[in-house]
């Protein structure tokens, strides 16, 4: 056998294509090997061809704002549907086109094909056995679809074949309303689909705040038919397939599974590492150092089922490929948690959820964006925004929203957590008029209310001025 690799990545991914950059930093002894497509999951079925899906479908759905607005003949605009998704792909080929470019010119350290460990510094690549003193593992993860519903073919959709259609319905049933479920099913709605959504839980879009996700619900409704607390149940029926939950049920053309995913671990060969695997088949892994054990492995992004995010992805190969080629591992400290849905208005949780938080030393600061003046007069007044801070320090602990243009509040708030800033600090921070924004400063005044009063010289403490044009 030659002489031993430095490392080997398994998996070309966004985990992948960090780490990647930087072992080709440290040494040219590598291998990246990847089964399948390459191109990343983000830019072939994720996030990027869904945001080109939602844009297309928010542009159509301003032609209801038309009226308020002075503009006439709205009613003429139609969805092209087969165009739309024909320039989703076309976008989603120039992102691909684009992470393809990462590994187009690596040669012979770039490999297609399937990877099995034989153990912690031997991997197999269909068939070739490769000694390494360091393995990255960034696998991925690919859609959740029960067994049972793939007989229902190519009418059974996930987000790895739903933008390869010519076009879709009229009928649709979305199953599982988290982050991707939320997104794909009022996207369909408003370019004119007729979306039934179902979800099992009581909750939205990884929402845990009980007031945001009865708004989110109520505004959801107003694009789709919405079945919440009870399991889908589908069959073949005359005319398509019946989706049944609880006492609801409805006949639709085509489903889109978005159940969540599962890590891409099957025939990997986790089981020759001798570390303990839970009930999913994985080990337990340091989220500071993506080390498993005290092996030279190291699993990193969707596959060690953390944080499935393309940030937090990005930050765990980096970590990853730092480690695997270091004599002892640096120990990280990890970003704040921030994630966003882009339903409209906009979704997003920064740091804890509220539900994990302790409600006795916990204060709760929040605004409605339903009489915001800069919301209204861009007809978009609806949505609430919570913000979350410590009792005793004021130290704002983190946030819950569903707001218009929340995707910039949620980064902001972000920043503010990870900085440990205090309500008050926030406070004494400009804000500019009329902006969204301002809603911000509304929910912290909610909050300082609660909160030992600032000193009086301090413009934290300037109030309202209780006129809704002005505040």
């Amino acid at each position: 056998m030659a002489q031993p690799l430095d490392t080997i990545i398994i998996g070309a991914g966004t985990a992948g294509l960090a780490a990647l950059r930087e072992v080709r930093k440290r040494t040219d002894r590598y291998l990246i090997v990847n089964e399948g497509p390459w191109g990343t999951t983000c830019a072939r079925v994720g996030c990027m061809p869904s945001k080109a899906l939602i844009e297309a479908a928010n542009a159509f759905h301003r032609r209801h704002t038309f009226e308020a607005f002075g503009l006439r003949g709205a009613s003429a605009l139609t969805a092209d549907l087969p165009s739309v998704l024909q320039r989703v792909r076309a976008l989603r080929d120039d992102f691909v086109a684009g992470a393809l470019k990462a590994t187009n010119e690596l040669g012979s350290n770039q490999v297609s094909g399937r990877a099995t460990l034989l153990g912690p510094r031997l991997v197999d690549i269909d068939g070739t056995a490769y000694a390494t003193r360091s393995i990255i593992i960034a696998t991925g993860s690919r859609p959740r679809v029960p067994e049972a519903w793939l007989a229902f073919g190519d009418r059974m959709l996930t987000t790895d074949t739903l933008f390869e259609q010519p076009t879709l319905g009229p009928r649709i049933a979305v199953i599982g309303m988290g982050p991707i479920g939320v997104e794909l099913s009022q996207a369909l709605a408003r370019l004119g689909l007729q979306v039934a959504a179902f979800t099992t839980g009581h909750t939205l879009a990884g929402l845990s705040d009980p007031t945001l996700n009865a708004e989110l619900a109520a505004l959801l409704k107003q694009d789709m038919v919405l079945h919440m607390g009870a399991e889908a149940q589908l069959r073949e029926v005359p005319g398509g397939i019946e989706v049944a939950s609880g006492a609801n049920r409805v006949v639709v053309d085509q489903v889109i599974a978005a159940m969540g995913r599962v890590p891409n671990i099957e025939h990997l060969g986790l089981e020759t590492l001798g570390v303990p695997l839970d009930a999913r088949g994985l080990p337990t892994v340091d989220p500071q150092t993506q080390q498993i054990g005290n092996l030279p492995v190291f699993l990193a992004g969707d596959a060690n089922t953390h944080t499935p995010l393309l940030h937090e992805a990005a930050d765990e190969g980096h970590i990853a490929g730092l480690n695997a080629l270091a004599p002892n591992p640096t120990r990280f400290r990890r970003r704040t948690l921030l994630s966003i849905v882009f339903a409209d208005p906009n979704v997003a949780v920064v740091g804890p959820r509220v539900a994990d938080m302790d409600a006795h030393s916990t204060v709760t600061g929040t605004a409605s964006y339903t009489n915001q003046g800069r919301a209204r007069t861009a007809q978009r007044n609806h949505g609430r925004l919570c913000v979350y801070a410590d009792h005793a320090s004021g130290r704002l602990l983190g946030a819950e929203l569903c707001t218009p243009d929340g995707e910039h509040l949620a980064h902001l708030l972000a920043l503010a957590v990870q900085q440990q800033l205090t309500v008050h600090d926030l406070l004494g921070m400009p804000f500019y008029h009329p902006t969204l924004e301002e809603g911000l400063r509304t929910a912290l005044r909610d909050a300082a209310r609660q909160l030992p009063h600032t000193h009086a010289s301090d413009l934290a403490a300037c109030p309202a001025l209780g006129v809704p044009a002005l505040d």
